[in-house]
Parts: C-alpha cells; sequence; structure tokens
C-alpha cells in the first residue's frame, strides 16, 4: 500500500465518528418531532398505563357520597382526636395560664442567652413600632405633636411602669396572644416560643432600669464599674 492509499484509509477511518454523531443526532431528532406528532383527532380515549392517578379512590372538599347516611364525603373527626403536632398538654406553655385559669407567674422557658436574642429581635420586629425599642411605649406609631388627634392611636403603655413590672410573666403572654385594648392579637404571627421569648426580653428591658452592681456577676463588675 502507497502512502496515498495509507492516507485516504487513514482519513475515511476517522471521519466514521463524526457520520456516527450525525446519524445519532437525525435519529434522536426524528423520535423528538414524532413524540410530538398528534395525529387526527380522535373519539377514542386515550391509552393510560396506570390510570391510577386519573381515578383515584378518594373524595374531593363538600363532594357527595352515597356511603353516609347524611350524604356528605367530608367527616367530622371523632371526639377527642387531636391532629399530628397539635397535642397541647401543657396549659402554662400555650396559654400561659394553669388548668385553674391563673396567669402563671414565671415563665415555663429557660431564659438563655440565645432566646433572649431572639426575644430581642422579634420584639423589634413586632412590638417596637408601637412600644419603642427599649418598650417606653414611644414608638414610630406612637402619638406625635402636631398630629391631628382624631388621628391618634391610644399612647402604649411603659413597660417600666411598676403595674407592669409586677404583672406575671403568663400575663404578658396571653397580652401577646390575645391582645388587649388597642392592641390586636399576635396569635397568628408570633410562634408559641418565639412569644415567651419576647416576654423573657421584655423582663431584661425592666430590669435594666432596677438592676444594681450586686445582680451583675463579680468577675464581670469591671466592666461597668
Amino acid at each position: 500500500m502507497n502512502p496515498q492509499q495509507t492516507e485516504s484509509v487513514g482519513t475515511h477511518r476517522r471521519s466514521k465518528p463524526g457520520m456516527s454523531a450525525t446519524v445519532i443526532a437525525i435519529l434522536c431528532s426524528a423520535v423528538m418531532f414524532g413524540g410530538c406528532y398528534q395525529g387526527r383527532p380522535s373519539e377514542k380515549p386515550p391509552i393510560h398505563v396506570n390510570p391510577n392517578m386519573d381515578k383515584q379512590p378518594k373524595v374531593t372538599a363538600q363532594s357527595a357520597s352515597d356511603f353516609f347516611d347524611n350524604g356528605a364525603a367530608m367527616r367530622t373527626p371523632v371526639p377527642g382526636t387531636v391532629s399530628v403536632g397539635n397535642l397541647r398538654e401543657d396549659d402554662v406553655y400555650y396559654t400561659g395560664k394553669d388548668a385553674a385559669g391563673t396567669f402563671a407567674a414565671t415563665s415555663p422557658v429557660q431564659y438563655t442567652m440565645a432566646v433572649l436574642n431572639r426575644g430581642q429581635e422579634r420584639f423589634n420586629i413586632y412590638c417596637a413600632v408601637c412600644h419603642g425599642r427599649t418598650g417606653e411605649g414611644n414608638g414610630i406609631v406612637a402619638p406625635k405633636p402636631g398630629v391631628d388627634p382624631s388621628r391618634r392611636i391610644l399612647q402604649p403603655p411603659s413597660f417600666h411602669e411598676q403595674r407592669l413590672i409586677e404583672k406575671e410573666d403568663g400575663y404578658m403572654f396571653d397580652v401577646i396572644t390575645n391582645g388587649k385594648g388597642n392592641m390586636p392579637s399576635y396569635r397568628h404571627q408570633i410562634r408559641v416560643d418565639d412569644r415567651w421569648a419576647i416576654v423573657g426580653y421584655l423582663r431584661a428591658l425592666q430590669r435594666s432600669r432596677t438592676a444594681q452592681l450586686s445582680d451583675i456577676p463579680e468577675q464581670q463588675r469591671s466592666n461597668v464599674q
């Protein structure tokens, strides 16, 4: 075999991968375009490999039923049943009151720095707009000089009032949950654990006004002296 024949054979061999890729691409295109072809309209139902997803043995909301006497497919829960995750046996934790309806004197939550930091964050989001960052009732929506009195909201109370300092932790939790006076309920905006975290931060704000040097750990007193 002369060099020219060798070169021709080599060139022919190198061209095979390119030709194969072209053929594969044409075949794939034909399959894809063929899948898009719907054909002529037909009155025959489509073929379903697994029809269970189209016809499921279930009832929809507000649908009728021939099985039950009242004709309604929707059923009320069996008395005493509780949905998963909603078993709330701890009255104090979920309501701020004991079984007798008395406000809990202290929070059932242990206040750590992580909890207080969380309470500060939630307080600044939901509470400070009315009560102010320091709890004095001077938030940005509080009454301002020069504003038409008919358009003013009621002045929020200061958390540093003695009557609120003496209130139970459960009372504070209850007000956040159910609202009071001009304040709406925040039960849907603030989770239960976050409500207790806010109560803890409120106590920290109050304590900041009445704390004594003896309340600070001895090894840290030099930082404030």
